[in-house]
């Protein structure tokens, strides 16, 4: 994975379009559900886009993703309070950990299928614990990728929010990923993985629950099902990557002679960070005038890397074949 990364040589473009990816994944297994092309428009950030709820959840989960790696980056723990700050930024408030008892996970048919520690102080002191064995290597000699199913389901279980614990579990599991040294960027996500396999993802969790103390079995279970996860996520992250690094050095191909001496390696990291972008993103990033860059994204339009849309009176441009990589990987 850190090999592959490295073959995009600006890092932000991976971050950008892969954290959009995962929080789109992610939202769906909480049923949030959107398109690449809401997700794109709302990042154009015209008067004329109406951003529907689930677009909004979708872009905060990328911010959320993108605070937490920031603060994990600049200091590589994964502490209660980076945790807390994530899930703020998901939920919009911030009320912490549950304060008052009356929290249950209930199933579709109305039956109560768990119930987490109620208790104030409980899920507090539950919380320093999990936050000790994340951090603390000297704890234990486990293997970080069993660290990290063992640290969900126990995340999982104390569910210390009101709201927005799933989501937020998902982004301690990658966050935790780069803490431990496995990853330099936030790049590999599970949430793909348990959308396609939601039921078998519950029932593992909750089996580890039901069986008390004698479980043995069902910890091993769940343990191989999040290394499956990881196995068959880091061959769809490498397989996108690929793609996206080898779309990159096409356009590049094209452009260049396009351009000749006027080619910027800015315009290649504008079109991939941007899969919509604009002329404002443009002038911005060349920093040329808006006639020139208007004129190039005209002349990339030409050359069929791009295809002019319009937002009431507003211009944009898709890259297409970006765009096309996301929907069919």
């Amino acid at each position: 994975m850190k090999g592959v990364a490295q073959t995009i040589p600006n890092e932000q473009i991976l971050i950008s379009t892969l954290t959009l990816q995962e929080a789109k994944d992610s939202s769906e297994v909480e049923n949030i559900v959107t398109t690449q092309d809401d997700l794109y428009k709302a990042g154009l950030d015209y008067r004329q886009t109406i951003i529907n709820a689930s677009t909004k959840e979708v872009l905060a989960y990328r911010e959320a993703i993108s605070r937490g790696f920031a603060m994990v980056r600049r200091t590589p723990l994964l502490t209660n309070g980076v945790i807390k700050q994530i899930q703020s930024e998901l939920v919009h408030n911030n009320a912490g950990f549950r304060t008052n008892p009356g929290t249950r996970l209930i199933r579709e048919d109305g039956r109560v299928v768990y119930t987490p520690p109620q208790d104030k102080e409980q899920i507090e002191q539950y919380m320093q614990n999990l936050e000790t064995f994340v951090n603390d290597e000297a704890l234990c000699d486990l293997d970080p990728l069993i660290k990290m199913a063992i640290i969900h389901h126990q995340f999982e279980s104390i569910h210390p929010f009101y709201d927005g614990n799933g989501r937020t579990g998902r982004i301690i599991n990658v966050l935790y990923l780069v803490t431990s040294g496995l990853l330099d960027l936030p790049i590999l996500y599970l949430s793909r993985y348990i959308t396609h396999h939601k039921a078998t993802y519950y029932r593992l969790i909750q089996a580890i629950r039901d069986k008390g103390m004698n479980n043995a079995k069902e910890w091993e279970e769940w343990i191989l099902y999040i290394l499956k996860g990881v196995e068959e996520t880091a061959v769809d992250t490498i397989r996108l990557v690929k793609g996206i690094s080898k779309l990159m050095n096409d356009y590049k191909a094209v452009l260049r002679p396009l351009f000749g001496k006027q080619y910027k390696h800015e315009l290649i990291n504008n079109l991939f960070f941007h899969p919509y972008t604009k002329i404002e993103f443009m002038e911005r990033d060349l920093m040329l005038n808006r006639k020139t860059v208007a004129k190039y994204l005209d002349m990339i339009v030409e050359s069929g890397l791009l295809r002019k849309e319009k937002i009431g009176r507003e211009n944009y441009y898709i890259n297409i074949l970006l765009v096309d990589l996301f929907i069919n990987h």
